[in-house]
Formats: structure tokens, C-alpha cells, sequence
């Protein structure tokens, strides 16, 4: 019994538990609608792990959603909702791919100026948010959504303006190769290149047949920064403060308003970074007008709720929010289960997850049982 009950008290237990409920509940609907759930979800996993590619691509996939799930998570524990990170990311990513079109420097000083730029856009993005949550008192969610809608309207702008347009496309011109982060972009393409990735079927398919780059390493070191300065710095420490109580830390001495601030621009810089690097990372290297929001922000909110706001987690949830999103193609295109299931299932486990009280409360309510019994 005390070995449950210490199980059932782990942070990660209450997560499993949410993701098993949410293929439990996908699983119905699965049956309801007339498909087969086995099938469907043999077509899921197949898309996930049935080849290398496939693998890589989740990988790619999954990067921006752990740096925007990490702008969330950070901004949580200073207690403030960061929403805002859609509009963060889509500045970015327009700012991103002005600088890598007008500039064409050598890699060695194009790649860290387009990422430090898009990085800068995102924070600006979020420092006004924290900026007017500090002087003025107005709730960061509502300035957020509002930030959300400029940026969106902001990018079109751009997109459509005689210097960055593309004629006979809805989009930029795109960032010039000299930005790319991938993986030997130039060898990989060339004669030389194809030739020696043709002697090896796994180096073939994940350099010549994905745009795997080096976004999952900065992502892993963003991470671990984002816990190191959370958890093992001073800084962190007052930021934590904030979060907890910020009439506390008012009262210990800890400037609330300066922390404000500070935590949007770190969080704007994440989700600046995550579009950065999907620009510099991926093709087509470029934005397009935008008729809705696209959720690169929006998502990193239900990574950030499954991994608990833990920086670390946010990698592992990041990954199989990815994998989620990109295998659940395949449920639709072989056995013709609509892809929202997966919208289903995610959102179920979001939900479960936003119940993760109940799994320790039922523990401590095992432990007095059992304390009872033992009388």
C-alpha cells in the first residue's frame, strides 16, 4: 500500500495517467464513429517510429513547440499567463526573415544575427506586455490577446509590402541560404554529398529526405538554462518569489514590477527563438500571409500544462505533443479516421492533466485508509 501511494503522489504518475485517458477516450470515439481503434492507433504509432524520417521529422516537429511551451512554463512560475507567445512567435519569425532576406553575411555572422533578431522581436513582443502588467496593472492575458491580433495583422502587412513580397506567391522572399541552420545544407544536395548519403539507407533518408537541423540542441540547452536560472540561480529565486506571493516579495524586498518585466522579456525571447529557428531550420525559409493563426504558440500552451510548467518536462512533452501532431496524419491517410481524433485525444489529455490533484488527493485518501486498517 505505501508503495502505491508514494507512486500515486509522483508529479509524473498524475501525467501518464491523463495520457492514458486521453487514448482511452480516442478509443471510443474511435469505436462510436465505426473505426477500429486498434488499427488507428497501429497507424499512429507506425507514423511516429515506422521509419527514421519519420522520427526526424517529429524531432523537427516538436522544437518549436518545447521553446513556446517553455516561454509558457517559465512565465507561469512567476505566476503570469503568457497567451501572448503566439503573437511572440509570429514577430519573430517576421523579424527573423526580413534580416536573413536584406542581410547576407557569412554563416559564421548571418546565423547568430537573424536568431539574436528574432530572439529581440519576441522579447519587445513580450516586454510590452510586462511592461504594461508592471506600470499599469493591466492583466497580461488581455494585452496578450491583443498583441496576439497585431502581430497577425502586422506580419500581413509585411508580407504584402512591395519589398518583401514575392510576386505570384502569397508569401516573402525567403531568408538567404548563408541563414540556414540545418545539417551540411550545401554537401547534403551536391553530387559529392548524394553520393556518399546513397551508401547508407539511414543517413539517406534523415539528411536528404527531412530538414533536420541543429533546433533540437538549442531547444534541449534552452531547457536546461530555463531550469538552471529557475532553480539554481538568485535570480530564480526571486522570480520564484514573485510567483508564490508577490505581497511577500513586495515585502522582502524583491522589486515584483522589475521581475514582471524581466520574465515577459525572457518569455518573448524563447517564443522569438522558436520562430528564429524555424525559419533558419526548415523550408520554405520564409513567412506567408496568414488567414488564421497558425498555433505555434497556442500548442506550447498544452506542452507547457502536460510537462507540468517543468522546463525539462516541456522536451518530453514537446516530443510527444510532435509526435501526436505529425503520426496522427497517418490515421487519416490509411485508414480514413478523421485526423481530429488526435485533436480529441490531445485535448482530453490536457484536460486530464488539469485535473492532477485528484490522483494525489486519492492517495492520501489510500494512505488514511490504510493508517485505519492498521489500527
Amino acid at each position: 500500500m505505501d508503495k502505491t501511494v508514494k507512486i500515486l503522489k509522483k508529479p509524473i504518475t498524475s501525467t501518464i495517467i491523463a495520457i492514458l485517458c486521453g487514448f482511452a477516450v480516442a478509443a471510443i470515439v474511435l469505436g462510436v464513429t465505426g473505426y477500429n481503434p486498434g488499427a488507428a492507433f497501429g497507424a499512429l504509432f507506425s507514423g511516429i517510429f515506422g521509419r527514421p524520417k519519420y522520427i526526424s521529422n517529429v524531432i523537427i516537429k516538436a522544437t518549436p513547440l518545447i521553446l513556446t511551451a517553455l516561454s509558457v512554463a517559465f512565465a507561469y512560475k512567476v505566476g503570469l499567463f503568457n497567451i501572448g507567445s503566439e503573437g511572440q512567435y509570429i514577430v519573430g519569425a517576421l523579424a527573423a526573415n526580413m534580416v536573413g532576406y536584406l542581410c547576407n553575411f557569412p554563416p559564421i555572422l548571418e546565423i547568430p544575427l537573424v536568431i539574436v533578431v528574432g530572439m529581440a522581436a519576441g522579447a519587445l513582443w513580450g516586454g510590452i506586455v510586462g511592461l504594461l502588467k508592471a506600470k499599469f496593472g493591466i492583466h497580461e492575458v488581455l494585452t496578450s490577446i491583443m498583441f496576439n491580433w497585431i502581430a497577425l495583422y502586422l506580419s500581413n502587412l509585411v508580407v504584402q509590402s512591395s519589398t518583401f513580397h514575392q510576386p505570384n506567391t502569397t508569401a516573402t522572399y525567403p531568408v538567404n541560404p548563408s541563414s540556414y541552420t540545418m545539417l551540411l545544407p550545401n554537401w547534403k544536395t551536391s553530387d559529392a554529398g548524394i553520393a556518399a548519403l546513397s551508401r547508407n539507407k539511414l543517413l539517406k533518408e534523415v539528411l536528404l529526405k527531412t530538414d533536420v537541423n541543429f533546433g533540437f540542441l538549442v531547444a534541449i540547452a534552452a531547457a536546461i538554462f530555463v531550469w538552471f536560472l529557475l532553480y539554481r540561480s538568485s535570480q530564480g529565486y526571486e522570480l520564484r518569489a514573485v510567483g508564490l506571493n508577490r505581497d511577500a516579495a513586495e515585502f522582502s524586498g524583491i522589486s515584483v514590477n522589475k521581475n514582471v518585466i524581466l520574465t515577459m522579456l525572457i518569455a518573448g525571447a524563447l517564443s522569438g527563438l522558436a520562430a528564429a529557428l524555424t525559419i533558419t531550420g526548415t523550408n520554405p525559409h520564409r513567412i506567408s500571409i496568414l488567414s488564421a493563426f497558425e498555433n505555434n504558440g497556442f500548442n506550447g500552451l498544452s506542452v507547457a500544462f502536460i510537462a507540468g510548467s517543468s522546463p525539462i518536462g516541456c522536451i518530453f512533452a514537446g516530443l510527444l505533443f510532435g509526435g501526436l501532431l505529425y503520426g496522427g496524419q497517418s490515421i487519416q491517410a490509411n485508414i480514413g479516421a478523421p485526423s481530429e481524433i488526435i485533436n480529441i485525444m490531445i485535448g482530453t489529455i490536457v484536460f486530464f492533466v488539469a485535473l492532477t490533484k485528484v490522483v494525489p488527493a486519492l492517495a492520501t485518501k489510500l494512505e488514511k485508509r490504510g493508517m485505519r486498517h492498521a489500527k
